[in-house]
């Protein structure tokens, strides 16, 4: 009888004990602390997904309560991947989000509003100004912690500057400034002012964007711009200067559009300017050598115009509203969020990181051109250098950019086929048509 009692026992102990194959007990555990599975999921290469495995890891040694299950995907086959989950009520309780998916997944009601946990300090955005975080809100409410930022810059050949005699303009120059310090380049130096990118549709949009508006309408279904005039303005601008010479003509814009950085004319010598996203400085600068000396500059702006430029979120973390955990979730999001040692092994791969704490502590592991970067993104997140991030490109869109902007506008305009004002006035009527869904 006393043997049965010792096997009862040892049972008994057994299941309120379990043990690992190591034979220690789990931690967590043996302190009282809830045991946590949390599930996560990203897009990216594989560097990225290298890192943030490797970001998991270290937390899960801190917190050695909590447990990850990862998925990650490309790009395409993501975005099936979480759809399918949706349906099926099982999205991980962690999913990187988009800027261009994050008022739709909210709408569906597949996403957590995160405001409770920064009021509570779950979540800490105290070293992280408003442009960083404003991208992630829909409707008012906070859905989405940007993983990294970025904003479009004009990068300037330092040294095509010093040799032409022109100074570098200052932060709020405008249109009218850019085509005089164009022109004088090329008059110079022989060599174009402006590489071969100034009519990105980009730059349709951010000209609005500095005149309190925008490319779109808040709802989605138009232009969201009052006046023609000064897309009107900008493209005679750029007639002038193609006429000039002072920028490539259209027909070598076409030759330049499939091509890398190493053949880019500032990369090559062929310009002095170009229009990039800030990001991309990188690339830029590799591919140029480090004898070359490149510095990122604000957009040019309408006289009168408050800036052009905003702050880009790359990727989100959002928690999803099926998550069993969104506490310990929204804890990781902090962690990835605001850990220097957590940073130190994603090293800004998705963009520069929102807190300036983690910003200036990863500033000595950079490389030049990673620090002008991380500079000139908080430049354009403090005070009167960014307009309001603008909402997410409406559905439509890529219709408008593919089959009209660039054939129907752009081009037609720029070989002199129709005019300019031709040009706005297609591209609002065949925007409107498309956005309200009365064209597909």
């Amino acid at each position: 009888m006393k043997r049965y009692l010792l096997i009862v026992i040892s049972i008994l102990l057994a299941a309120s004990f379990p043990l690992f194959a190591n034979g220690q007990k789990e931690s967590g555990q043996a302190s009282g602390q809830q045991q946590i599975n949390l599930g996560a999921i990203w897009w990216g290469s594989q560097t990225r997904d290298e890192r943030t495995i490797a970001a998991i890891k270290l937390y899960e040694k801190d917190h050695p309560n909590v447990h990850f299950t990862y998925q990650f995907a490309g790009w395409n086959d993501y975005w099936t991947k979480v759809t399918t989950q949706a349906a099926g009520k099982n999205l991980p309780d962690i999913m990187q989000q988009d800027y261009a998916y994050v008022t739709e997944w909210t709408h569906r009601n597949l996403l957590t509003n995160l405001d409770p946990y920064v009021s509570s300090g779950v979540i800490d955005l105290s070293h992280t100004s408003a442009p960083y975080i404003d991208g992630g809100r829909v409707d008012g409410h906070l859905y989405a912690i940007d993983l990294g930022a970025n904003s479009q810059t004009w990068v300037l050949d330092t040294d095509a500057f010093q040799k032409a005699g022109i100074p570098i303009p200052p932060n709020d120059w405008t249109w009218n400034d850019f085509e005089k310090i164009t022109m004088e380049l090329h008059q110079k130096l022989g060599i174009w002012g402006m590489g071969p990118n100034l009519t990105d549709e980009q730059i349709w949009k951010s000209i609005y964007l500095g005149l309190g508006q925008w490319g779109y309408a808040k709802d989605g279904k138009s232009v969201g711009y009052s006046s023609d005039k000064p897309f009107v303005d900008f493209l005679n601008m750029a007639l002038r200067l193609q006429k000039a010479g002072a920028i490539p003509s259209e027909s070598n814009v076409i030759t330049y559009l499939n091509k890398g950085p190493e053949q880019l004319p500032i990369v090559t010598g062929k310009s002095a300017m170009a229009y990039v996203w800030s990001n991309q400085i990188v690339a830029l600068q590799t591919a140029a050598g480090a004898n070359r000396h490149f510095v990122l500059h604000l957009l040019p702006r309408v006289a009168g115009g408050k800036s052009s430029n905003y702050i880009k979120n790359g990727q989100f973390f959002s928690v999803t509203s099926q998550s069993k955990h969104p506490k310990a979730a929204a804890e990781f999001i902090n962690f990835i969020t605001n850990s220097v040692d957590a940073n130190k092994i994603l090293l800004a791969e998705r963009g520069v990181p929102i807190s300036t704490v983690v910003q200036d502590a990863l500033m000595p592991l950079l490389s030049p051109a990673d620090a002008a970067q991380f500079s000139f993104v908080n430049l354009v997140a403090t005070g009167a250098n960014s307009s309001p991030t603008p909402p997410p490109d409406p559905t439509g869109a890529a219709n408008v950019i593919q089959n009209v902007y660039q054939p129907q506008v752009i081009q037609p305009v720029m070989f002199g086929n129709i005019t300019p004002e031709q040009g706005a006035a297609l591209l609002r009527s065949k925007a409107d048509a498309i956005l309200s869904g009365k064209q597909q």
